[in-house]
This record gives structure tokens, sequence and C-alpha cells, in this order.
């Protein structure tokens, strides 16, 4: 993968159960390691659940 492609956000649509699914495996990796992947979830998870 390109350096620049590493840098480009995209858009993924998941229904709650697969976000559950992804978090529960990230769940299992070493938290210094994913914190910030899932605050991001999080937080865009509870922006679009309002």
């Amino acid at each position: 993968m390109k350096e620049k492609d590493k840098t480009k956000n995209i858009k993924l649509n998941l229904n709650f159960d697969e976000v559950n699914v992804i978090l529960k495996a990230l769940g299992q990796q070493p938290f210094n390691e994913v914190y910030d992947l899932i605050g991001k979830i999080h937080d865009q998870a509870n922006e679009q659940a309002q």
C-alpha cells in the first residue's frame, strides 16, 4: 500500500452487530495498539446513533 493511501479516509456501512464483532476482536489485541481505533469507532457510532 502506498504511503498516501494510508492517510485516506474510507466509509464503511456496518450494522451494530458487525461493529460489535469488530470491537470484540479488537478487545483481544494489546490495548496500547488499538485504543485510538476503538475510540474512533465509538465516537463515530455515537454520532450516527443519535
